[in-house]
């Protein structure tokens, strides 16, 4: 199988690391009698030969090879070098030019050796080979056939699945063959057939033909889910697997333990898109389940949902609390981390939660690395819901050894009930070293916890640190300006500091000097000067943060309002941005800035939060905009949807509706 891989000139080829001379040795791996060895071999190839979907010449020359691998029975793990071509190859998805192109007819040009291994005796073969010979092989009529025939004498419910798969592969890029394809999957989706394919095909269908959905879709979801849970061997029926720090180990370990069960229901909730009605449904139907296998795959999958789409989430998000009573080590560490990214919407959850916490204080703070900790998920979630029971027990985590310097960011949540950790979180950050290069990192968020709990005993701290870190200290203007923002959230209460604040009106820190002074003593003679030069300087970030500083300091701000005029086409869309509102909030001058806002809205879905802000500061005068607000409200997807989802998106959103919901009933 490697006849002529040492004539090949590899040594002139190159990967995503350099030279390809190490290429013969990761596919002669692959045959390896060795476990570990093999993975180590394929996480080689996925990560250098075809890192990141890349496609080089050493890639191209590893096809042939490749191939020859797969057509022996005797290598172990065929179906992960069949995943690993098709790969290759690329999904038919996107357009394809250059390398991509001769990759994809390379691995067309084997597509009969696809064929052949879909009657494999190795079941992930089968499978993997079903996916392949639906991309590569260019005879639709014929593949039709082929899919039909073995879905008649297959028995394996993850082949099954593929073949499903296929099924609706097909019906979507083959348009003369749909009808075909879409008959064969409702037969499927309907008895006599089990309950893993009538899933697998349901699932099919309602991404290729949702009119042939079942009427009663998701009550017949769940009870084929539990059917097919009550006849789920106990123990997976894959052999031991290495345990290898590779990337293709760590993924494998992160995969539910039911793979096939999670990608049948991904697969219909996708399908099914914005009917968030329907897919709370089944989400309920799935967190409600006996199997706690089929649980966690439903907890993992309702962060899909409800970081996307915006709905009433309340009774979801109470099953998901239900889950943290488990012994179950995945389910309880999926429902704790989806929980912890909800915040407010976690409330559902919260007595749960409380009770999680207070039964394990083991959770209360995880270890990281050496001498770096992170606040435990539910205390975390407890935090960022409101809940007040969170209080005392960050009062302890406060007074031990290993206090997370995260812990400052999530008071914020707790508003004014987190008042009894003031005098804690004062003496966390009176023993911030000054000397050391996570100061900042440490001091930032206890100086914002007090900042907005309105101590004022901690201005002096706040100055030893403003004062008293090193000249030379990487993040100092970082630090000093999360400094100067807690002096100026204490507003009047941090007189004793205006000296200090004046001298930093010079310097890398001016702007945000001047918004404190603002704060703290209202000169607006004083600030202003210095706000104008910020306008007509060049430095990273200064025009938007002295155009934001001038927007909250309203008519007083007038001088300002030429140089504001002459950069509102500044090159940068959120300075654009923060540019406009200022002139409207100083000038009321429409002309300019609402086409600016309107654009910007339109343009990055990341300003529509501090825009909606602006309208609302306007008052009456922010009617104009008030289209976007509505509009807003109306759409039922997250506003940060099409970028993807991250932790804060689904706090973002909800802040961004409160916004508007609240501009809207106060016009």
């Amino acid at each position: 199988m490697f006849t002529g891989i040492d004539e090949v000139d590899w040594a002139s080829m190159r990967h995503a690391y350099g030279s390809a001379e190490d290429v013969p040795g990761l596919l002669r791996g692959l045959a390896s009698a060795d476990a570990a060895e093999r993975e180590i071999a394929l996480d080689g190839m996925y990560g250098a030969v075809h890192h990141q979907g890349d496609v080089y010449d050493s890639t191209l020359a590893c096809v042939p090879f490749l191939f020859a691998l797969v057509a022996r029975a005797e290598v172990p793990e065929r179906g992960e070098i069949v995943e690993l071509l098709v790969s290759i190859g690329g999904d038919g998805e996107v357009p394809e030019d250059g390398a991509y192109a001769m990759a994809r007819t390379a691995v067309r040009s084997g597509a009969e050796v696809f064929e052949r291994l879909t009657g494999d005796a190795d079941a992930a073969v089968r499978g993997a080979a079903a996916r392949a010979v639906v991309r590569f092989l260019d005879d639709p009529a014929h593949v039709l056939s082929l899919l039909r025939e073995r879905i008649r004498v297959e028995r394996d419910d993850r082949v099954l699945l593929a073949l499903a798969e296929g099924l609706g592969f097909l019906a979507r890029h083959h348009p003369g063959h749909a009808t075909e394809a879409v008959d064969l999957l409702e037969a499927q989706s309907a008895p006599p057939f089990g309950p893993g394919l009538r899933l697998a095909a349901l699932g099919q269908l309602a991404g290729c033909a949702p009119g042939r959905l079942p009427a009663d879709l998701v009550p017949t979801v769940v009870r084929l889910l539990r059917e097919r849970s009550e006849h789920r061997p106990v123990a997976p029926c894959e052999p031991d697997r290495p345990d290898t720090d590779t990337l293709v180990g760590r993924l494998r370990r992160l995969r539910p333990s039911d793979e096939e069960g999670s990608q049948l229901l991904r697969t219909l909730h996708t399908a099914l898109g914005d009917r968030v009605d329907d897919r709370i449904a089944l989400l309920n139907g799935q967190l409600t389940s006996p199997d706690p296998t089929d649980r966690c795959n439903a907890v993992w999958m309702s962060m899909g949902l409800i970081g996307e789409w915006r709905g009433d989430h309340s009774e979801p998000v109470a099953l998901i609390g239900a889950q943290l009573g488990t012994e179950e080590g995945r389910l309880l560490e999926a429902a704790t981390s989806v929980l912890e990214g909800l915040f407010e919407l976690a409330l559902p959850a919260a007595d749960d939660l409380a009770s999680l916490v207070t039964r394990r204080p083991d959770l209360w703070v995880q270890p990281v690395e050496r001498g770096v900790f992170w606040l435990g998920g539910p205390l975390k979630a407890l935090a960022r819901c409101g809940d007040p029971r969170a209080v005392p027990v960050l009062g302890e985590v406060l007074a031990g050894s290993d206090v997370p310097d995260e812990l400052g960011r999530v008071v914020r949540h707790l508003g004014q009930t987190a008042a009894p950790l003031v005098p804690a979180l004062r003496e966390r950050l009176a023993s911030v070293p000054l000397d050391t290069s996570d100061v900042y990192d440490r001091a930032a968020p206890l100086m914002t916890a007090l900042g907005e709990l309105g101590d004022r005993d901690s201005v002096p701290l706040v100055l030893r640190l403003l004062l008293g870190v090193p000249e030379d200290y990487r993040s100092r203007d970082a630090l000093a300006e999360a400094g100067l923002r807690t002096l100026g959230a204490l507003g009047a209460a941090a007189r004793e500091a205006t000296p200090v604040v004046r001298r930093l009106l010079e310097g890398g820190s001016a702007v945000a000097a001047a918004d404190s002074l603002w704060a703290i003593e209202g000169d607006a003679e004083l600030v202003l000067p210095v706000l104008i030069r910020a306008l007509e300087g060049d430095g990273a970030g200064r025009l938007g943060a002295a155009a934001d500083v001038l927007a909250r300091m309203g008519p007083v701000a007038e001088p300002a309002v030429d140089g504001l005029r002459r950069r509102i086409g500044a090159s940068h869309l959120w300075e654009r941005k923060s540019v406009a509102c200022a002139l409207w909030r100083i000038a009321g001058d429409t002309e300019l800035a609402l086409p600016v806002l309107r654009d910007a809205w339109a343009e990055n879905v990341r300003t529509r939060v501090p825009i909606a802000e602006c309208i609302a500061a306007m008052g009456p005068e922010g009617v104009a905009l008030h289209d976007l607000l509505r509009t807003e409200l109306a759409a039922p997807r997250r506003h940060t949807a099409p970028e993807g989802y991250g932790m804060h998106d689904v706090f973002t959103d909800e802040r961004l509706l409160d916004v508007c919901r609240e501009t809207l009933t106060d016009a």
